[in-house]
């Protein structure tokens, strides 16, 4: 696939090597849709033993209302998620006028917090609320819908809700229906919240090599073998920056990207990463010692700067 061994192999053994980056647990490299390399630092048992890839559930969502588009199950991004959910939005009209772009793109305005001590939404989900839906849609709007990114857990969420609502079943159901059955995707658990949700924004427990695929078909862009999976306009959006973050990484329909570096990724708590090489056709996933904070966990500039080790790799 005409990548260079010796650069190759040396980006290995760092991985291997390097004590800065203990908390690492794989690298996995697939380039013109081969699987080139791979290596596990802890339990090569982490081949094929799913494990969490937390926050990549959201970019996966992102493929999902792509699909939901083009099946009609969403009219269109424009949509208020009053005209989806008009019986929670009747009992708080502040939401109503929320759009599925503003979800997408993490600027719907609600006051919900992922992180913070005393404050930390998603400590309290872990304990009380029997609906996710209800629990996020009552949170006060800290912010006009539209107007700022923050990022946060309601918004994919509530996609997720609104999906399994317009199709009669399980987010995660019809996922395997429209997607992963598509693309050979078999050795996964997507989690639901208690009220019976599927968990878009962080419950997507699988391996490198599966959810590698997800990112293949973005980069096949939305075909498996000779099938049209998701439609190719879409992906082209959904990996385009639409809101600005706090430092070089931007954000469009649930996909990061990084456009200095021209590509875009999916990204998961304690650094489970995967990053896209579109001119290259390189692909690259990273995962890690899950639940790490700070500075325990692998930063996404120093996952960044071992998939361009890798890019470098590419002799054409």
């Amino acid at each position: 696939v005409g990548m260079n061994r010796d650069t190759l192999n040396s980006v290995f053994r760092y991985f291997h090597e390097d004590e800065s980056i203990w908390m690492v647990r794989s690298l996995t490299v697939v380039r013109k849709n081969k699987l080139v390399a791979e290596t596990f630092t802890r339990d090569e048992n982490d081949r094929t033993n799913p494990r969490g890839f937390w926050s990549c559930t959201k970019q996966v969502m992102g493929v999902l209302v792509g699909i939901a588009i083009d099946k009609s199950v969403i009219g269109s991004i424009n949509d208020k998620i009053g005209t989806y959910l008009p019986k929670l939005t009747a009992n708080n009209p502040d939401k109503a006028d929320i759009t599925i772009k503003d979800l997408l793109t993490m600027t719907s305005g609600i006051a919900f917090n992922n992180y913070g001590i005393g404050s930390d939404d998603m400590a309290v989900l872990q304990e009380i609320p029997d609906s996710f839906l209800e629990y996020a849609l009552k949170k006060p709007m800290e912010y006009i819908p539209g107007e700022k990114f923050v990022y946060k857990d309601s918004d994919p969420m509530i996609l997720s809700g609104i999906i399994q609502q317009q199709v009669g079943k399980p987010t995660d159901v019809w996922a395997d229906d429209v997607l992963f059955s598509k693309i050979g995707m078999k050795n996964y658990e997507w989690r639901r919240y208690k009220d019976g949700i599927t968990i878009g924004s962080y419950g997507l427990i699988t391996t490198p090599r599966e959810i590698m695929k997800v990112a293949q078909l973005v980069l096949n862009g939305g075909t498996w073998k000779g099938e049209q999976i998701v439609s190719k306009e879409w992906l082209s959006e959904m990996v385009s920056p639409k809101a600005e973050t706090n430092d070089e990484k931007r954000f469009g329909y649930q996909w990061w990207s990084y456009p200095d570096y021209k590509t875009y990724f999916m990204s998961g708590n304690g650094r489970q990463i995967v990053f896209v090489f579109p001119e290259k056709e390189l692909i690259v996933a990273i995962t890690s010692e899950p639940k790490l904070q700070g500075s325990f966990q692998l930063s996404t500039p120093k996952a960044r700067e071992i998939a361009l080790r890798i890019l470098k790799s590419c002799n054409y």
